[in-house]
């Protein structure tokens, strides 16, 4: 199976995205999942419904609010283009962004879920010894929930390769430029280059099944490892 130009350029711009959205995502994931996970707080439903949102959402729905708030004239495109003279409407900062937003919910419930399964008494043993947050986070937390993270951040990046709503709304369909696997497919359906199409999704399949089947080994071994941590 031989791929064309422009359909190894698609795959080459989906994987680059996804593995930079990721990049941007994962320090405030990890600071958001942690929090939601071991704190309690007034507000704490407010803020885990507004990052869930657009897990819910129709994506061409936040692609709109993110339309409104990066393009040219709005409040923050218009702020980045005058400090920066960055355009992220239709242009690849638009795909991750775009592919950010959507898969930000998956990434950070991945992370609440694992954290949450860290035996909570190891963690107040560490405090009475005198050790700071930060310190027990860096040295119990996260190295008993790594796996979690893991399995949350590879699920954030198979979303990110499969995202269409929100990237056609933001950064549009331009082959070579913000063409995605997603969109490329859509392209090829609707111009008749079924033999195109049947190879993405193929490509676009195997890539999914093999981050859903590494994904679910990390939970399982996470699990085992937290059921060992509370005997």
């Amino acid at each position: 199976m031989s791929l064309t130009d422009s359909e190894i350029a698609a795959l080459i711009l989906s994987i680059k995205s996804a593995l930079f959205s990721l990049i941007l995502i994962l320090p405030p994931g990890l600071l958001i999942g942690w929090v939601l996970a071991k704190s309690s707080f007034r507000g704490k439903s407010f803020l885990n419904t507004v990052v869930m949102l657009p897990l819910v959402l129709p994506p061409v729905v936040s692609g709109f609010f993110l339309l409104i708030l990066f393009s040219k004239r709005g409040p923050i495109g218009q702020l980045l283009f005058q400090l920066f003279g960055l355009e992220v409407v239709f242009s690849w900062v638009g795909v991750v962004l775009a592919i950010s937003v959507i898969s930000f919910p998956l990434l950070v419930r991945g992370i609440v879920t694992a954290m949450e399964g860290v035996n909570p008494q190891l963690e107040s043993a560490a405090r009475t010894l005198g050790a700071h947050p930060l310190k027990v986070f860096l040295t119990i937390t996260l190295p008993l929930s790594y796996r979690g993270i893991v399995g949350g951040a590879i699920l954030g990046f198979s979303k990110s390769l499969g995202e269409f709503g929100a990237t056609m709304m933001v950064a549009g369909n331009i082959a070579g430029k913000t063409q995605t696997l997603s969109l490329a497919i859509f392209t090829h359906v609707q111009t008749g280059k079924d033999a195109s199409a049947y190879r993405l999704v193929l490509i676009s399949t195997i890539i999914a099944f093999i981050t859903l089947w590494l994904a679910e080994k990390l939970y399982i071994k996470g699990d085992r490892v937290q059921e060992r941590n509370r005997k």
